[in-house]
């Protein structure tokens, strides 16, 4: 079967499909040119696409394609009247279970849900009013919810991330959330205060839906396991050449099976030693690997937290994206790579399925 791909860059989309090899790709782009694209989704049995685009002169939109980009419909997203805050940007879009719910996670740091399959999108109040929210600080790239897992089996409960306000639950369909960081370090707070009950610049969380107790999280500074869906996090960094990083992608098929792509921190944000490595662990974060076969000698930028990601076939393709506009694909769970586009504009957001 064949892949469809999607590459969301800081000035349009891209949408790429392959030969049933996974070798061959014919793209289409830029579609909604000069518009940022951080979040995109392939809807699970249609195939339908949305993206979440920040246009300067039409604001904040969710657009959705069934045609592969021949045509889209637009949704405005906006605070309701009575909340003072304006969106900026949408920085996730990600499916609920398949009854048309569709969760949103945005700039300032708040989560939208729609039922109806993307037409129409409300405030999550719950976590809007949630007494933290007015103690959240903003990472280098704003303050945002950029993870939102659903659980795949239980609509009440939802696991998402902000940056930098931490990991928090909700196990009641969004009407009350609670702080998950026991364990997840502040690396920027004084010491004796780094483990505080919510504060934390977490990157980007990630789960199998065969195994929706197990987490796995990129922190700013840090890479983290959990085993009860996050009550508690353990480090899980030991043979890494740095902690820091943004994206953290688990395997379609195997849940132990993860997929990281370390960058230095501070001033370095690129591989160490500019050699671009994607790192996999096959025992859930126990011992890892560098898989580097042919990818670049030098390569002097980074890959975001959401410009990385798996396919769902039997046999995993991973890809990235990279900030030079480059993007990469492994048909062989990153045995080896090939770069399959380039000279586009910086990547945020990479989306695999088979088609």
């Amino acid at each position: 079967m064949a892949t469809k791909l999607l590459v969301g860059t800081r000035k349009g989309l891209w949408i790429g499909h392959s030969d049933d090899a996974r070798q061959d790709w014919d793209f289409t782009g830029p579609h909604h040119d000069m518009e940022e694209i951080y979040s995109a989704m392939i809807e699970p049995g249609t195939g339908r696409i949305l993206a979440g685009c920040s246009s300067l002169w039409l604001g904040a939109l969710v657009r959705a394609s069934a045609d592969d980009g021949k045509s889209w419909t637009e949704t405005s997203m906006s605070f309701p009247d009575d909340v003072d805050a304006s969106l900026a940007r949408v920085w996730q879009i990600q499916p609920g279970l398949p009854d048309g719910t569709i969760w949103a996670g945005v700039e300032p740091g708040a989560i939208f849900r729609s039922g109806d399959g993307g037409a129409s999108f409300d405030l999550v109040r719950g976590l809007w009013e949630h007494p933290h929210r007015t103690e959240w600080n903003e990472g280098l790239g704003g303050q945002a919810f950029h993870t939102i897992l659903p659980h795949p089996t239980d609509p009440s409960s939802v696991t998402a991330a902000i940056s930098t306000g931490g990991v928090y639950q909700t196990r009641d369909g969004g009407e009350s959330w609670e702080a998950r960081n026991n364990g997840i370090i502040a690396v920027f707070l004084p010491e004796g205060q780094q483990y505080p009950e919510f504060g934390q610049c977490v990157h980007k969380v990630a789960r199998h839906p065969s195994a929706p107790q197990r987490l796995y999280l990129q922190n700013h500074g840090g890479v983290y396991r959990s085993d009860d869906e996050g009550l508690t996090w353990k480090s899980i960094a030991d043979g890494l050449p740095t902690d820091f990083g943004f994206a953290v992608v688990v395997h379609p098929q195997e849940p132990d099976t993860i997929f990281t792509f370390p960058i230095g921190a501070g001033e370095s944000r690129y591989p160490p030693e500019a050699k671009p490595v994607v790192w996999r662990s096959r025992d859930a974060g126990d011992h890892w690997e560098p898989l580097t076969d042919g990818l670049p000698d030098h390569f002097y930028v980074g890959v975001m937290r959401d410009a990385m990601c798996a396919d769902d076939h039997a046999e995993a393709g991973v890809y990235f994206g990279a900030r030079n506009g480059s993007v990469w694909a492994s048909a062989d769970a990153g045995e080896t790579w090939r770069e399959i586009l380039r000279d586009i504009p910086d990547v945020m957001v990479v989306r695999a399925a088979k088609v």
